[in-house]
């Protein structure tokens, strides 16, 4: 049996404390963070003991309420901001102990960031901002340019490419942002709300863009917002936070199913399930003496794309692999149990 993948990101009981007594209260307690003294010193925990780590090519939404630490968390993992106790890795190697060469370097050619602002320099081109980043890196004019091109491309924004920010929608701008990011092929993508400021039809249109392009660069992301219906439509995994803390980190399906505290039953509870469980998180057990329905359904599927055939047949509906081998059944009284039963009722199939 082979050892698991080392996680491209793996953080360690990582702290964030704002404050000017923070310091200070860490070196007296002896290392060991303690909420209480901090609050009474004054001081603000952004991020607090946030232990986990992140895989090659998953999407691990952050997501909270505003003030939750969401943002704040990014930033340490991308070492904007210096943590307060902790550990951060990436690709194995120690984040926090990199020099100033290092980490300009990791930044420069691992790291690629998108923030809800567009920041695109509104006397330049698409072209040119999209290839601006390539040529502080040295990259020849010529060639960043070609590498420009070919973002340009990929983003869908063939034809624009010799606009100015002012002629462009917003979706049109934050596409130019993301293709900046881009240029300079990350391993690692971090997206701090990156939509929050585009209408509601434009946004649908940007989760559809990122989901097209990660299923093309397969990059390892970390993705910030507060809006749930993007969470579960976007990540591998979810992380809600509360107050700094990680609450729960888990699958889409398990977090709506399996709820770890109060505050994420709370959170999740207006979510419809049929629009967040696949086939194989509520599926029966397959019984082969069963008389089954003629449809099949996949696996993957989400609930709420197979509930009305389902709902139609009198006979169990075989839920199949991508094999095409029988791995479970639905019925009637399975759909009804996820769209109308109680949110906890159900526990997920592993």
């Amino acid at each position: 049996m082979s050892p698991p993948a080392q996680p491209v990101i793996k953080c360690e009981s990582v702290y964030k404390i704002f404050g000017d007594n923070a310091e200070k209260i860490l070196e007296q307690s002896g290392g060991k963070v303690e909420t209480a003294p901090l609050l009474d010193a004054g001081c603000v925990i952004g991020v607090n003991n946030a232990s986990f780590e992140v895989h090659k090519g998953e999407i691990l939404v952050i997501m909270g309420l505003s003030g939750s630490g969401k943002s704040t968390l990014l930033r340490c993992i991308a070492r904007l901001i210096d943590t307060t106790a902790g550990n951060i890795f990436i690709d194995g190697e120690d984040l926090l102990a990199m020099n100033d060469k290092e980490l300009i370097d990791i930044r420069r050619n691992k790291m690629g960031m998108v923030f809800q602002s567009f920041a695109l320099l509104p006397h330049k081109t698409v072209l040119e901002n999209i290839a601006l980043p390539l040529q502080v890196k040295g990259m020849s004019t010529s060639d960043s340019m070609d590498r420009a091109m070919e973002m340009v491309n990929l983003v869908e924004l063939t034809g624009r490419e010799n606009d100015f920010p002012r002629q462009l929608s917003g979706g049109q701008q934050q596409r130019v942002g993301i293709a900046r990011s881009l240029a300079v092929e990350p391993d690692l993508w971090f997206l701090d709300e990156p939509f929050s400021a585009l209408d509601p039809l434009i946004r649908r249109e940007m989760q559809d863009e990122f989901l097209r392009l990660q299923s093309v660069l397969n990059k390892t992301i970390l993705f910030v917002t507060h809006d749930f219906d993007e969470a579960i439509r976007l990540a591998d995994r979810i992380a809600i936070m509360k107050e700094g803390v990680i609450e729960q980190i888990d699958t889409p399906a398990n977090i709506i199913l399996n709820p770890a505290t109060d505050y994420v039953a709370r959170f999740t509870r207006g979510v419809p399930r049929e629009r967040v469980l696949s086939c194989q998180s509520i599926m029966g057990t397959y019984d082969a003496a069963a008389e089954m329905s003629d449809i099949t359904v996949s696996e993957d599927a989400i609930i709420e794309t197979v509930a009305k055939p389902v709902l139609t047949e009198e006979n169990p509906v075989a839920v199949m692999d991508a094999d095409g081998e029988i791995v479970g059944v639905l019925n009637s009284n399975i759909i009804i149990d996820v769209m109308f039963g109680e949110a906890n009722s159900r526990p997920v199939n592993n």
